[in-house]
């Protein structure tokens, strides 16, 4: 399902595996790099996925969890000594690129083109996984816009998380192919829609 929040998910997981006895749930890391394949290829059934997820051959159901964003930087990153950053802060970094297999549409919504002022945000270097993203930031190479989620499970040397105070709350959302769209997805979504999104 998602490779972090496994403790805010779990009333989603208990309440699911009362529902269906003898199902159940195995949790598994998605790349930002690529967050569709593994679904497409069947290797996983259900994903907990930013907002938007606009897949034709996707369904994209109730809504899990919410939260708010971090700015990853390097501890001495300037703007690691303010405390907190701003969208607008994007115009003088560069951020990860994460390559070709995530859609433009889904990355932008996470790590905008462009400030709210109309500055250019630069990508750059490429970062298939969340640990090289991390390596990256604490390098200095880039800082990186992130779910606060990834803030609370993680606390790497030479990283400080942001408080963005100024970005849009992030949704996360159950996601599977509509084409295996089965009794035991459907028993997830629905109680999940029951329990309704858990705040980060």
């Amino acid at each position: 399902m998602f490779g972090h929040a496994g403790h805010e998910l779990r009333p989603l997981v208990d309440a699911f595996r009362t529902r269906c006895p003898g199902s159940d749930v195995q949790f598994g890391e998605i790349n930002g790099s690529d967050p569709f394949t593994a679904l497409r290829t069947g290797e996983h059934d259900v994903h907990v996925l930013w907002l938007p997820v606009a897949e034709p051959d996707l369904t994209v159901g109730p809504t899990v969890l919410t939260g708010g964003r971090v700015l990853a930087v390097s501890a001495d990153h300037p703007l690691a000594a303010r405390g907190a950053a701003s969208l607008e802060d994007l115009g003088d970094n560069r951020v990860v690129d994460f390559g070709p297999d995530a859609p433009e549409y889904w990355v932008a919504s996470m790590v905008p083109t462009r400030t709210l002022l109309g500055r250019r945000v630069l990508r750059g270097p490429v970062a298939r996984t969340f640990h090289e993203i991390l390596s990256l930031v604490a390098s200095g190479e880039c800082v990186q816009p992130l779910g606060e989620v990834a803030a609370r499970y993680n606390s790497p040397p030479g990283i400080v998380f942001l408080p963005v105070h100024d970005a849009p709350t992030l949704q996360w959302a159950l996601t599977w192919r509509s084409s295996d769209d089965n009794p035991t997805i459907r028993a997830l979504a629905e109680t999940a829609a029951d329990l309704g999104p858990i705040a980060l």
